[in-house]
This record gives C-alpha cells, structure tokens and sequence, in this order.
C-alpha cells in the first residue's frame, strides 16, 4: 500500500536541496559574478527552505515508516518533476520564454537531456549559465541517490530507493554493506572525474569559468553549454579530444570506477574484464571509423585526420547521450543523422551517467537473437545465455526483450503525438530520439533548438524525458491499478 506520509517527507527533501541550490548561485551571482540577477535566485530559493521546513514541520510527529518499493517507485518518479519544476523558476525569471518552456529546459537540465529551448546563450548572465550547467552535473548521478547519500534517516529502505533511480538491467551491486556509504563512494568517484575534466579543460585553453562549466555537463553526459556554438567555440581538436575522454567516462558504470580508483593502477585491468566496457570501447572505435573514413570519401573534410576527429567526437557524443556539438551536421551527407540517431539508441554502460538503452542490454539482445537462430539448427540443445562467464537468468533477458520492445512502442507514440501538434515526422522523431535517450539535439526544425515545439508538444517531451531517464518502468508501474491497491 502506498504511504502518502512517506512521499510527502521524502519529496521535502529535494525541495530543501534545490532551495539551497538556488540561493548559492544568488550568492554567486551577487558577490562572485555581480551580474544583477541574484534575487531571482534567492527569492524562490528561500521559499523553497521555507515550503520545506512547513512540510518537515507539519509531519514531524510521524515516523518516517519503512520505504517500501512503492513509496521508492513515486519517490523517484516525483523527484524529477518537482525538481523540474522548481528548477524552472529562475529560468523563466532570468529568460523571456514562458513557463512551460522553463520547465522543459529545466528537465532538460536535470534528466541530462541537454535539448534546450533557449538562444544567444553567449550573452546571458554567467551564473545564470552556471546554474543550467549545474543542474546537469547535479542530475547525473541523480538527485535521489544525493539525497541517499546526505540523509542518513533514509538508510531505511535506501537501497530500494537506489534501486529505483540507478539506470540498467541488473542492480544488486553494493560497494558497502550500508546503502549511505554506496551513495557517498558514488558521489566520490563522480567528483573526482568532473574535477580532473576541469583541469584537463584548462591546461587545454579553457578559462576557469569555462573549464568548470564544462565539465559538469561533460562528465554528467549532459551536453549544455555556455556558448551557442557548444563546444566548437573553442576551435580546438585537443579539447574534442579531452572531452572525448570524460564523456567516455561518464559513460562507464561508476561503480566499477570506484573499483579501479580502490585498486590503485593495478585496478585498470578492471575495465578490460567488464564484457560491457569491452564492447562499448569496441563499439565506438567501430562507429568512429565507419563514420570518418565515410565523412572522408563524401569529401565533407580535406584532411582524413580532421574528418575522423570530428567523428569520433560525434559519435561518442551521440552514443552516450551527452549531445555536445562541435560541427555543422547540416553540412554532412544526410545518412549521417540517421547514423548518429542509431548511435543515440545503443547508448552507454548501465549505472553510468549517460541515456539510452545501455550496452548490457545491446549485448544481451544479440545473444537472445543468435540462440534463437542457433536453436533453430539444434531444436533439441541447451544454449544457456551468459554474460561477463555466468548464465543469465531467463527473467533478466525477458526484462531486457521488454525494455527494447517498449523503447521501439514508446518511440512511435510519442512521435505520433508530435506530429499531431504540427511539426514534420522528421522533426517530430528527432525530437523524440532526443528526449526519450536523454540525448539533446535533434534534426530538422529542432535542429538548433526546440523553439518551434508548441506548448503541448513541450509537455510530451517533459513526460519523455522523465520516462527515458527512470527506463520506463518506473514510471509505467504506477499507471497500473493494482498498484494503488493494498
């Protein structure tokens, strides 16, 4: 049975982070940047502490009652529409779009989608921009395993709460025994990496700002940028390059991350034992080579070498859903946007940052469909599937046939619904590609941005974004009966 107490003193909780969010960048805004906006930070901010406390007030006589399951599916699925809804406040104080256009880019921001509806990024105050590439670095990892990580009452059903957040087909790995401590190592990890990217960015040639802006949204696989030429404003091969490194890693399960940085240099052989890290790294060069040499023969670029940095650079943007640009796509022959889309939908490593239907599931299809074909030529053999030297129990590969069925039926849906808002099919599938992987830029009218999206059309990407962040079940669950009733 679901117990709206729990959700309402769990849901206090983001709203309190969110609200401390906003009056840090007022903060910025009036003693860092002076850029003249803090109170449009501040003032939502402090109502946000404030509706909090009244809620943690208001039920500080009920005990927070173990989380089961149910409160944890709600719990996670409300947290991105809250926080996507708060969010939204200082962008449509701070930007001339109306409301329902702020709380897309704001879910946009924090489900590391990276669609923006916004232009004339370069002329916009700096901590306004810092907050958008915030949100993206705060969303990543995910606000509910934060919360997991600060809030020790919630060590009490924290691992259905991980659980239900953490992206992939296969879930029981625990770095600790106690589910807070899973939360902080997480967070370690993923501090450490958006740290190291910073750096890395301003040996390149980045400036300090630029450098940290960046790397929030490169290591969150998010795509946002504080320029409207993303990352080709710097005109560098040696940032694509250092920025293909960190997207890489944002793509990769941080769980192992934390394994390797355990085990010292000895622990990098860790990677090349993970069947999933194997393929996604031989997935890329693949795609990465098809890609350029054809970019190459199609004349798109002089210099073999040029066209292969800028494919290599697109299609580790595209397949682990961070969405940096860096060439003019329109300029390419056109089988390269389909190209790219496909390379959206493969995405990156379970229990990392980046969207898609994650490389363990595009494994563990293939192996379903050559057992079948394999079955066909011996009816009568017991061709077990495994994964990383064990079988693979039939409930997982149904899971995962399921999750690539629905991702298709999704797809289509949600397509359809666009289209009926007026926009063409190719603009309509792009946006959708973009939304439901968490991917960002589209093709066609949506092209540079989302602008020629109507409001309606808006609200459906929203649920889009939500959906291909939790992985759809998550959030389809509570549209069953059954499950309101005890």
């Amino acid at each position: 049975m679901v117990n709206p107490r729990n959700t309402f003193r769990l849901l206090a909780m983001p709203m309190l982070w969110m609200g401390f969010v906003q009056l840090s960048f007022g903060l910025l805004s009036l003693f860092i940047f002076n850029d003249h906006i803090s109170r449009l930070f501040l003032a939502p901010g402090l109502f946000m502490v404030l509706g909090s406390a009244i809620v943690s007030v208001i039920l500080r006589q009920s005990k927070l009652d173990k989380v089961t399951f149910r409160d944890a599916l709600i719990f996670a699925s409300l947290t991105w529409v809250l926080t996507g809804i708060l969010g939204a406040i200082p962008i449509h104080l701070v930007t001339d779009v109306n409301y329902s256009d702020a709380v897309f880019e704001s879910i946009s921001a924090l489900t590391t989608t990276g669609a923006t509806i916004l232009s004339g990024l370069d002329n916009m105050p700096k901590s306004f921009l810092l907050y958008r590439q915030f949100l993206q670095w705060m969303g990543g990892l995910g606000v509910v395993i934060f919360v997991v990580a600060v809030l020790p009452m919630l060590n009490v059903g924290g691992m259905r709460l991980l659980k239900a957040e953490t992206p992939g087909p296969i879930k029981d790995d625990k770095l600790s025994p106690r589910i807070s401590k899973t939360a902080h190592y997480l967070w370690g990890v993923y501090l450490a990496i958006t740290a190291a990217c910073a750096f890395a960015y301003y040996l390149a040639g980045m400036s300090a700002y630029d450098a940290i802006a960046h790397s929030f949204t490169t290591v969150s696989t998010g795509g946002f940028s504080t320029h409207d030429a993303s990352m080709w404003y710097f005109e560098s091969h040696l940032i694509l390059m250092i920025s293909n490194v960190f997207m890489l890693l944002g793509a990769i399960n941080f769980g192992l991350h934390f394994r390797v940085f355990r085990a010292g240099l000895s622990g990098i052989k860790l990677y090349l034992r993970d069947e999933e890290v194997r393929v996604f790294v031989l997935i890329v060069l693949a795609l990465s080579f098809i890609l350029g040499w054809y970019l190459y023969r199609q004349s798109a670029y002089e210099h073999i070498l040029i066209s292969f940095s800028f494919a290599m650079f697109h299609v580790i943007s595209f397949i682990t859903s961070t969405g940096f640009g860096a060439a003019d796509l329109s300029a390419w022959p056109a089988a390269t946007a389909l190209f790219l889309v496909f390379c959206a939908y493969l995405g990156g490593c379970s229990g990392s940052t980046a969207g898609g239907n994650k490389i363990v599931r595009d494994i563990l299809t293939f192996k379903v469909i050559r057992r079948e074909i394999r079955q066909l030529i011996h009816p009568r053999g017991i061709l077990p599937i495994r994964y990383q030297g064990r079988v693979v129990a039939s409930d997982i590969t149904n899971a995962v046939m399921a999750f690539m069925s629905l991702a298709a039926l999704t797809t289509l849906v949600f397509t359809l619904l666009l289209m009926a808002t007026g926009l063409d099919f190719w603009s309509s599938f792009t946006a959708v590609v973009a939304c439901i992987n968490v991917l960002g830029p589209g093709f066609g009218q949506v092209g540079s941005n989302f602008q020629p999206v109507s409001d309606t059309g808006i609200w459906f990407l929203n649920l889009a974004m939500i959906l291909g962040r939790l992985e759809y079940f998550t959030v389809l669950a509570m549209l069953l009966p059954h499950f309101w009733k005890k």
